[in-house]
């Protein structure tokens, strides 16, 4: 899948983009993680891969100094501008995560949320990662998964997102904790964290350092 197709298939309904994702993984699981996120250390200067329409770069705005907050969707970048227009701190901008503008060690910190799951070379852009953290910067991940949830509600979570999204991105991922980790550890990152939250459904929440 290309990265026009990606960015159309995302850029689909960014009017009712936050209210999908509520429906299709719940409001439980979206308090857990920013209530998650609430425990993250400042951050400094970071980059925001797949910002879509700025819910979670919202949310941990007291943690940053400066925000860039990136997506492929025009549709969805501009929601975010709407919603974020009132934080002089934070640039939004159009980015690729596996091939950004950006030098190399520019930041202290990337968040990536709802993302590296959808990614077609989640490697490549773990590399993309890693290159642009100064030494010591954090990677903060937050990704939907379906590892860990009980079979019926497997299948409810995949009708709740065939109803809103339709056939999902072929380049869909499953990760385990052990999985994304490992992926983390082979670009070069320590793992610092890795955890499952959730109860019905779940995200996968993971924490590298850059060597």
């Amino acid at each position: 899948m290309g990265i026009e197709i990606i960015e159309k298939y995302w850029s689909r309904f960014p009017d009712t983009y936050d209210k999908n994702q509520e429906y299709v993984v719940g409001k439980e699981l979206l308090d857990a993680i920013i209530k998650e996120l609430n425990d993250l250390p400042e951050l400094g200067e970071t980059i925001e891969f797949g910002c879509g329409t700025g819910y979670f770069t919202e949310t941990i705005i007291q943690k940053y100094k400066n925000m860039v907050a990136t997506d492929l969707s025009d549709d969805l970048l501009e929601i975010a501008k709407k919603r974020l227009n009132k934080y002089s701190e934070i640039t939004i901008q159009k980015e690729n995560c596996m091939d950004t503008s950006f030098t190399s060690e520019k930041f202290d910190s990337v968040f990536m949320a709802n993302l590296i799951h959808v990614i077609e070379n989640p490697f490549k852009a773990l590399q993309e990662c890693y290159r642009i953290l100064k030494d010591g910067g954090i990677l903060i991940i937050v990704t939907f998964t379906s590892y860990g949830m009980k079979f019926m509600e497997k299948m409810k979570l995949g009708i709740r997102f065939l109803k809103v999204w339709g056939k999902p991105p072929q380049h869909t991922k499953i990760f385990s904790p052990e999985e994304l980790a490992s992926i983390l550890e082979d670009v070069g990152f320590t793992v610092e964290k890795s955890k499952l939250i959730g109860n019905r459904t779940k995200a996968l929440y993971v924490i590298g350092k850059k060597n």
